[in-house]
C-alpha cells in the first residue's frame, strides 16, 4: 500500500512534517548501519535535514571528503541512541526515558556536535541522579568534561556514601572512581570497615570479569592497585578490625602489623609499607559508631590473648605454629616462608595460603620479596607495542570528525592498556599542522568493545602532539583480553587536518603474542590503518 497523497496538508508544523519523513522514510537519500551485531540496525535519513543540524553531517555529505559508503557504518553508537538523535534533529523533541539512554545520547550528540542536545542530556542526568547512578554519572561526566555534572555526582557520593557502597552498581564502577572516593576527607560512613568491605566486594567482581579466581588473595590484590593505602585502619578499634570483612585482601603479616598499631600508638612494629597512618575519622562528629553500634574510639591497649584469638580468624594464620603468641613475641616476624625459586609472582599470601612454614626463630628478611603489584593493578612487566606494518600510505583530510576501528584477537591472555595512532602529516597542504615547532593540540576519543559491542573501557584524550609521529592513548583502565576472543578498538579524531592511513598487515607477532586484525569483519576499511599499535602487557 503506497503512501498517502497530499500528506503535507494535515501537518501544521515543520516538526510534524519532519516526523512523518523520519517514520516513513519518504525521499530518504542516505542509510546508516548502526551498532554491532547482533543488535545492528539499518536506519534511513535525509542528507539535508542532517546537514542543516550538524556540521559533522554537513562535512560527511557535502564536504570535500564526502562519505561514499552506503550504508554508512556507525559502530560506536547504539541503535536506540541514534534513533533518538534523529528524532531530535527532525522534530526538535527528545524523549530520554532512562539514565542509560541519556548517557549514550550525550556521547552521540557530542560526536555530531549538537550542543543543545548535549545540554538536554546533562539536565536529565542532573535531575535523575541517585546513589545507584552517581558513580557511573561521575565517570561519564569526567570523560566528557562536564564539570557541573561531576560536582553534583561527587556531592551525592560523599553525602550518601553508605547507599553508594551498598548498591549492586558499586561492583561495576571504575578503579579510578574508587580511588577518588577513598581520597575524600569526609564521607557518610560509620567507619572504614565499610570501605574495606566494599573494596573486597568490588575486587571479587573484577576478578570474575577477568576470569581470575575471586577466592585467591593474590588475584584480589592484583586488581585493586593501591586502594588499600587509602583506608584509614588506625581509626578502627581492635575488635572492629578483627570482626570486619575484607580479610582475604590482607596477608597475616599485614593484618598483625595493622592490629598492633591499632592497639598501641607506641607499637614497635611499623605499619605495612604504603598503608595509611592517618588516624583521623572521615566524619566531623564527636563520636561515630562502627559495626553493631560500637563506639569507634581508639583504645590505647588491648589484651594480647584477644589479639591472637582475633588473628586466628584470618585466612592462613596457623594456630599450631603460633599457639599463644603475644603482641611482642618475636616468632611472628622470625618465621621464614618458603619461596619457590621458579615462581616470580610469589607473595606473602601465596606462601601463607600454601601453609609453607619453618620453625620459629629461624632468620628471615622480607625486604627482598618481589613486587607483584603496580599502580592500577597491573602486574610488573614490560609494556609491549604491537606495531602494525603499513603498506602504501594515503593521506586523508579530516574536516570534522574522523572515526576508525579494527577488530582483533590474540593467542594469549593479555592486558590491553592503550593504543597508538599517527599524528597529522606536516606539509603545505595541511596549514593546521604547520606551527613553528611542528606541534598542535590533538583531540581524540578511544574505546575498546567486546564481541557483543559492549564498551569495556574508553578515554577522552587531549595532548600536545608533534606532526609525523605516533601518539599513545592510555585507556581509563586496563582491560583483560581473553585469547581467541574477538574485540574491537575504535578511535575518533576530532581535529581537522591531514592524517596518514593505509592498508596494514593483518597478522603480527609481538614478543610471543600473535595478533590477528580484521577478524570476523571483512568490511573494515582502509581507515583501520589509523590504529597503528595495540599497547599491552602480559605474563
Amino acid at each position: 500500500m503506497g503512501l498517502p497523497c497530499d500528506w503535507q496538508i494535515s501537518k501544521q508544523k515543520i516538526a510534524h512534517r519532519g516526523r512523518y519523513l523520519l517514520e516513513t522514510g519518504q525521499w530518504s537519500d542516505c542509510k546508516f548501519i548502526v551498532g554491532q551485531e547482533p543488535q545492528q540496525q539499518i536506519l534511513e535519513g535525509h542528507k539535508l535535514f542532517l546537514a542543516m543540524s550538524s556540521p559533522v553531517f554537513e562535512a560527511m555529505f557535502y564536504g570535500s571528503m564526502a562519505e561514499k559508503t552506503d550504508p554508512i557504518p556507525i559502530r560506536d553508537v547504539q541503535p536506540e541512541a541514534f534513533k533518538t538523535l534523529l528524532e531530535y534533529i527532525y522534530t526538535d523533541k527528545v524523549d530520554l526515558g532512562s539514565f542509560e539512554l541519556a548517557c549514550e545520547l550525550c556521547y552521540c550528540a557530542k560526536k555530531y556536535m549538537l550542543p543543545y542536545l548535549v545540554e538536554e542530556c546533562t539536565k536529565f542526568l542532573w535531575s535523575d541522579l541517585t546513589p545507584n547512578k552517581a558513580c557511573r554519572a561521575y565517570e561519564f561526566a569526567k570523560l566528557f568534561e562536564e564539570p557541573v555534572l561531576m560536582d553534583k555526582c561527587l556531592q551525592i557520593i560523599y553525602t550518601k556514601t553508605h547507599e553508594v557502597l551498598n548498591d549492586p552498581s558499586w561492583e561495576e564502577v571504575e578503579l579510578g572512581t574508587i580511588l577518588t572516593l577513598f581520597d575524600f576527607d569526609e564521607l557518610k560512613i560509620d567507619s572504614e570497615i565499610e570501605l574495606f568491605a566494599a573494596i573486597e566486594r568490588w575486587a571479587k567482581a573484577e576478578c570474575n570479569r577477568k576470569s581470575l579466581n575471586p577466592t585467591d588473595s593474590k588475584s584480589l590484590r592484583s586488581v585493586i592497585g593501591n586502594v588499600l593505602s587509602k583506608i584509614r585502619f588506625l581509626t578502627l578499634t581492635p575488635q572492629q578490625f578483627a570482626e570486619c570483612t575484607g580479610k582475604s585482601l590482607l596477608s597475616v603479616d599485614e593484618a598483625y602489623a595493622i592490629l598492633s598499631n591499632i592497639s598501641s600508638s607506641s607499637s614497635n612494629i611499623p605499619m605495612p609499607e604504603g598503608f595509611s597512618t592517618n588516624p583521623r575519622h572521615r566524619r566531623k562528629s564527636p563520636r561515630s559508631f562502627g559495626m553493631n553500634g560500637r563506639s569507634s574510639q581508639k583504645f590505647g591497649a588491648v589484651n594480647p590473648t584477644n589479639v591472637t584469638n582475633s588473628l586466628c580468624s584470618w585466612p592462613g594464620f596457623n594456630t599450631t605454629l603460633y599457639p599463644s603468641t603475644s603482641l611482642n613475641h618475636p616468632s611472628f616476624f622470625n618465621c621464614e616462608l618458603d619461596r619457590p625459586e621458579s615462581d616470580s609472582s610469589w607473595s606473602y599470601s601465596t606462601a601463607i595460603e600454601s601453609n609453607a612454614r619453618k620453625e620459629p626463630g629461624s632468620s628471615s628478611s622480607y625486604n627482598n620479596l618481589p613486587t607483584v603489584l603496580v599502580e592500577g593493578g597491573i602486574r610488573d612487566g614490560p609494556k609491549y607495542y604491537c606495531l602494525r606494518s603499513m603498506g602504501q600510505q594515503t593521506d586523508c583530510l579530516n574536516s570534522g570528525v574522523l572515526d576508525c576501528s579494527v577488530t582483533f584477537s590474540v593467542d594469549k591472555n593479555i592486558c590491553v592498556i592503550g593504543v597508538q595512532v599517527p599524528t597529522q602529516v606536516a606539509c603545505e597542504a595541511n596549514p593546521l599542522a604547520r606551527s613553528a615547532d611542528g606541534t598542535y593540540t590533538e583531540i581524540l576519543y578511544a574505546h575498546l568493545l567486546d564481541s557483543e559491542g559492549s564498551r569495556l573501557t574508553y578515554t577522552h584524550f587531549t595532548t600536545k602532539a608533534t606532526t609525523g609521529t605516533l601518539v599513545e592513548i592510555g585507556f581509563n583502565r586496563p582491560v583483560f583480553i581473553q585469547k581467541h576472543k574477538i574485540y574491537r578498538v575504535g578511535v575518533v579524531f576530532n581535529k581537522a587536518g591531514l592524517y596518514p592511513m593505509g592498508d596494514c598487515v593483518q597478522r603480527m607477532t609481538c614478543d610471543t603474542v600473535f595478533f590477528s586484525f580484521g577478524v570476523g569483519n571483512s568490511a573494515d576499511s582502509i581507515r583501520d590503518g589509523l590504529i597503528r599499535s595495540i599497547v599491552f602487557t602480559y605474563h
